[in-house]
């Protein structure tokens, strides 16, 4: 069996990242599988890459120009909106014609339109799309925060400037999706449960076939190391608890970091012995900008691309903290917990899926300070560090190992047949 995952990106951002760990789970696994990249970022011989053009580049900045116009020239939410309307027709490279299933990832910002989208349907090759985010369920938005337009039809989008009309560009893409998908059959994967029912609510998606399906982590890269040498080789202290936040631009509000500040704050208040055996470590993009914003002692290691030194970071930490305000299934909870390392994150997305509350580390209640706060304190000075580190290490084996991940996905191609003839 010969599968061709198709990705924007190869290595940034998550779903690149979830992407190719599972093109390494298949190809482990005995299944052939490929990549199919606009943005090709290493020189693995198994990623392809879209043929170089000045369309390329153009696709992008041309969908961006539509959104902006929509926009009434306003730059807010400009990268939140993705309409599709650019992209590469793949049905004619090489790689295409030799798989036997078409995989579709995370593939807006110029990489497929819908027509492409719907030339590779037509093409009458299996077609398996694993959703990042709920994008592929609604008409334009990744996150739909509190809006409930999906379940029946886009339109007045708050996204758009003063919330949109009955015939705004939401409905527009909402009919185009609808024309992509008429008589045509996909399985949808949700990288988490929680998505899974999100985008069964979807009116756009009620005669397709949508299941759950973990992303794959590599247990042989994130495992346990020693404490001490990760700390020295990364200059943190030796002693005292170390809390960890990571994304990939630590300032981007919807990750939390001023949840992370209150809660350190109210710790401080509550605890002020912690001043002399805590730290905080930043792992990602503007760490810098954060020094001096936290009570205790804070090293920014800024923005690390290399996964040794990243699993370095990990297993140098007490505790991983998360406090995003809308996540699917984040591969950092997934990472901390393949080196034993327990989170704390709040109820929201995949997050309660992946966290045990108290078995593997905390869920705390949705954007309250409080009970980050007691969640950090519960963590790193009342629970039993070797049961939790145990209950990590279970956790990913059973459910996120590249092994089981890749047993599922062989169960979706197969079972395509299936679906189709139904």
């Amino acid at each position: 069996m010969r599968v061709l995952i198709v990705n924007t990106s190869e290595r940034t951002g998550g779903a690149a990242v979830a992407a190719n760990r599972l093109m390494e789970a298949l190809n482990n696994n005995g299944v052939k599988a490929k990549m199919l990249v606009r943005d090709k970022e290493t020189d693995h011989i198994t990623v392809s890459t879209l043929p170089k053009s000045w369309k390329l580049h153009w696709n992008f900045l041309w969908e961006r120009f539509r959104i902006w116009l929509s926009l009434h020239l306003q730059r807010t939410h400009l990268f939140e909106i993705d309409i599709a309307n650019t992209g590469t027709d793949i049905t004619q490279l090489r790689e295409f014609q030799e798989a036997d299933i078409i995989h579709l990832h995370w593939i807006n910002q110029g990489m497929l339109s819908l027509k492409d989208i719907r030339k590779i349907l037509e093409s009458g090759k299996r077609v398996v799309w694993t959703m990042h985010d709920i994008w592929p369920a609604t008409a334009i938005c990744h996150l739909t925060m509190d809006c409930r337009q999906f379940e029946t039809q886009c339109c007045q989008c708050r996204l758009l400037p003063r919330g949109g009309s009955s015939n705004d560009l939401a409905a527009n893409i909402w009919r185009k999706k609808q024309k992509m998908l008429e008589r045509q059959h996909i399985s949808f994967v949700a990288c988490s449960q929680w998505l899974a029912e999100e985008a069964k609510k979807s009116a756009l998606l009620k005669d397709q076939h949508i299941t759950n399906i973990p992303n794959p982590i590599d247990t042989h890269i994130y495992c346990p190391i020693d404490k001490q040498k990760a700390r020295k080789d990364l200059g943190l202290p030796s002693e005292g608890h170390i809390i960890l936040f990571v994304s990939q631009r630590v300032t981007n509000p919807n990750k939390g970091m001023q949840y992370l500040i209150d809660a350190c704050n109210l710790l401080m208040e509550q605890y002020p012995d912690m001043a002399n055996d805590t730290s905080v470590a930043i792992l990602g993009g503007h760490a810098e900008e954060l020094m001096g914003k936290l009570p205790f002692q804070t090293h920014a290691l800024g923005y690390i691309n290399d996964e040794h030194q990243i699993v370095k970071v990990y297993n140098a930490a007490d505790v991983f903290v998360l406090p995003s305000l809308s996540e699917n299934l984040p591969n950092t909870i997934m990472e901390a917990m393949a080196c034993g390392i327990p989170s704390v994150g709040f109820h929201i997305g995949g997050i309660p899926e992946e966290i045990d509350h108290q078995q593997n580390g905390y869920v705390a209640d949705y954007r309250d300070a409080t009970d980050l706060a007691r969640g950090i304190r519960w963590t790193l000075n009342e629970s039993n560090k070797e049961e939790i580190k145990k209950a990590c290490l279970q956790k990913v084996a059973r459910n996120y190992s590249q092994q089981s991940v890749a047993k599922r996905y062989m169960e979706v191609y197969e079972d395509y047949h299936h679906h189709r003839h139904l």
